[in-house]
């Protein structure tokens, strides 16, 4: 019986070798009678466990920001107090001081006075915009230009008109223009030959400006900056006296408003011209526009001031 057995299993072996080896690929040079080992793999690969991400997003708890009120409270949340006793304090154990807009201008004369500098030196304003809107949009970074009541430039800005019809560029040459024609004009703006601060035009002529529009880019006419209409006195009188300003990195005004030898009351009307001018660009109806607001002159120290008690109060909030 054990014979049999034997004879049974070496059978078996020699047709499992014959087996394998007409299954496996043939290789030049190498008898496919030769015995083969073959690794045999008794356990199966083990699966890789996915992680769900909604439990992930479940376990993962967005830690809030905390939101502290210090309205009520009898010195602000990690400062020392609201004012600080001496003249003379480390300025991060207090809150940062905002000075009224008056008194923020009278400042920067007694900084001139104090360090000798020059009394006809530039000031400006810095503020900081808040451009949101409703629903998740923003407000698009603008470019505006406002009549000062008080120039601080002496030399008028140049204009230049563009229109084809002679009666318009005769009254606009009368009226100050620097230039005033039609298509005649693009090759020589494009040569560099002719140029201009400010470039108006009427609203017939619009279309054949294209090509100007890579050349001059912010200065090319648009009806949002008034400077495209049937007007051209009135165009030509703000322009000419006109002050530039601009939304610089998303939601920043830096513009020069006037000299320091000017009257305070000069100064503040003109900050008080472009506040409103910029506040003009979103509805009141969403809160403040201007978050931050610092003035300076050339030489001086930053002066953050108020930028609420420069603006027109509404019937409502003074009732």
């Amino acid at each position: 019986m054990a014979t049999c057995t034997r004879t049974v299993w070496k059978v078996l072996a020699r047709c499992q070798r014959q087996l394998l080896s007409a299954s496996g690929p043939a290789y030049s040079g190498v008898s496919q009678t030769a015995p083969r080992n073959l690794p045999v793999r008794t356990f199966a690969a083990v699966k890789t466990l996915k992680k769900d991400k909604k439990d992930n997003a479940e376990k993962e708890v967005k830690k809030e920001k905390r939101v502290i009120d210090d309205k009520n409270r009898h010195k602000p949340f990690g400062k020392t107090g609201w004012v600080p006793v001496d003249d003379v304090y480390v300025m991060r154990y207090y809150p940062r001081t905002l000075h009224d807009p008056a008194e923020a201008i009278d400042m920067l004369k007694k900084f001139q006075a104090l360090d000798f500098t020059p009394h006809n030196q530039p000031v400006y304003i810095d503020l900081k915009l808040d451009m949101k809107l409703e629903k998740k949009k923003k407000v698009d970074p603008f470019v505006s230009t406002v009549h000062l009541p008080h120039a601080f430039k002496a030399e008028m800005n140049r204009v230049l008109v563009f229109t084809e019809d002679a009666n318009q560029a005769t009254v606009a040459r009368e009226n100050g223009a620097v230039f005033a024609g039609g298509v005649e004009l693009i090759q020589p703006i494009l040569d560099d030959e002719v140029s201009a601060d400010f470039y108006v035009a009427v609203p017939d002529i619009l279309p054949k400006l294209v090509p100007l529009k890579n050349k001059l880019r912010k200065k090319f006419p648009k009806s949002k900056r008034g400077s495209v209409g049937i007007n051209v006195p009135k165009m030509l009188e703000l322009f000419k006296t006109g002050h530039e300003y601009m939304v610089e990195s998303d939601c920043y005004v830096r513009s020069q408003i006037a000299t320091l030898d000017m009257p305070s009351e000069h100064i503040f009307a003109n900050l008080q011209t472009i506040l409103v001018d910029v506040c003009s660009h979103r509805p009141a109806s969403l809160g403040p526009f201007i978050e931050r607001a610092i003035i300076a002159s050339h030489t001086s120290e930053a002066v953050w001031f108020k930028s609420e008690d420069v603006l027109p109060k509404s019937p409502e909030k003074e009732e």
